[in-house]
């Protein structure tokens, strides 16, 4: 059964490019329901993690990959139980022909970019669309172009896309990226409404200060390896930071937001 099923249940991962070990994980399990950070510098294994995970890349022969107790799935079965949004997936919606808002989030169920003819979508499709554009503060943006709009404000619709399924988890990659403070800001108050719903949120980050409040666990990748796994009040300490960036590091708290600096 799909539903006491771990998120993700990892066994002897490993991938390989150019005959180099580019990710190396005997276990890792993520249970259904859990919120978790995924935090590392560039080239940790980040990026391939979420690739493994959004079924684009298989690892080296004898592993197994578990998605909700499922190794094996249809990618369009799958999206409707885990959301995924990145920052380079937007740049699909912005591209030509000009996309509108609300053909982006109801395309979604037909895991297509925009409304084809041989397309039958429903009036509940619509709804449903709209009010998950509603839950991130997006339905004003209905009618737009999504090459119209701010790196913020396309954002909250992939995210709207992902919500309309109404998904058990939401695979986060990088989705700060290219938004400037005040806009990360409002993003990130949204993705905390997201997780009070009861969606578990997978972030892949190597920005300890994006990691919500509600997300309580941390999973550190160095080196394409697991290098730490544990409670956030537990990782997120100078001394386990400056081992994962290699740079001496000073750790704040405020109000369960955490902020990182270079220790001078």
């Amino acid at each position: 059964m799909v539903d006491d099923s771990p998120l993700l249940a990892l066994s002897n991962v490993r991938v390989m490019a150019d005959e180099a070990c580019i990710l190396d994980l005997p276990a890792l399990t993520i249970p259904a329901g859990e919120s978790a950070a995924i935090l590392g510098a560039n080239g940790s294994g980040k990026s391939t993690l979420v690739k493994l995970i959004a079924r684009q890349l298989y690892p080296a022969w004898g592993a197994d990959v578990r998605i909700f107790g499922q190794d094996s799935w249809n990618v369009f079965d799958l999206r409707k139980l885990l959301g995924i949004v990145s920052s380079t997936m937007q740049l699909d919606f912005d591209a030509e022909p000009p996309l509108e808002v609300l053909d982006c989030v109801v395309s979604g169920f037909f895991a297509s970019r925009g409304l084809w003819a041989h397309q039958s979508y429903t009036q509940d499709m619509v709804d449903v669309s709209v009010a998950a554009l509603g839950d991130v503060g997006a339905q004003h943006l209905i009618g737009r172009s999504m090459a119209s709009l701010s790196t913020g404000e396309a954002r909250r619709v992939l995210i709207a896309r992902a919500l309309a399924h109404r998904p058990r988890a939401l695979l986060l990659d990088e989705p700060c990226a290219g938004l400037d403070p005040a806009a990360r800001h409002h993003f990130l108050d949204m993705l905390r409404g997201v997780a009070r719903s009861g969606v578990a949120l997978l972030l892949i980050t190597h920005h300890i200060e994006e990691i919500l409040p509600e997300i309580d666990r941390i999973v550190m990748l160095r080196g394409g390896r697991l290098d730490r796994d544990g409670a956030k009040a537990d990782l997120l300490t100078g001394d386990s930071l400056t081992r994962l960036f290699g740079l001496p590091m000073m750790v704040t708290e405020r109000h369960g937001w955490y902020q990182a600096d270079i220790h001078p």
